[in-house]
């Protein structure tokens, strides 16, 4: 029987794979308590799979809301 070990990533390659800043995705694990890392290494902290595509979720969520927000303020 084969173990597979999960591919782990750093938060630099999840805003890479996202195509978003940094900063974006420090906002949305800081302010999502949901969505932890798989392991940490020191102070790095490594993520799954899941754990991107939750983040994923979470900014395709934000930038909704700010675009509804953005055409609420062009409504006469």
């Amino acid at each position: 029987m084969k173990n597979s070990i999960p591919k782990l990533i750093t938060l630099g390659v999840i805003a890479e794979r996202l195509g978003v800043p940094l900063h974006r995705i420090r906002h949305v694990l800081a302010t999502r308590p949901h969505i932890k890392p798989t392991a940490v290494a020191g102070n790095l902290r490594l993520f799954d799979s899941q754990a991107v595509a939750q983040v994923r979720y979470e900014i395709t969520l934000i930038d909704a809301r700010r675009a509804e927000k953005g055409s609420d303020a062009h409504a006469p």
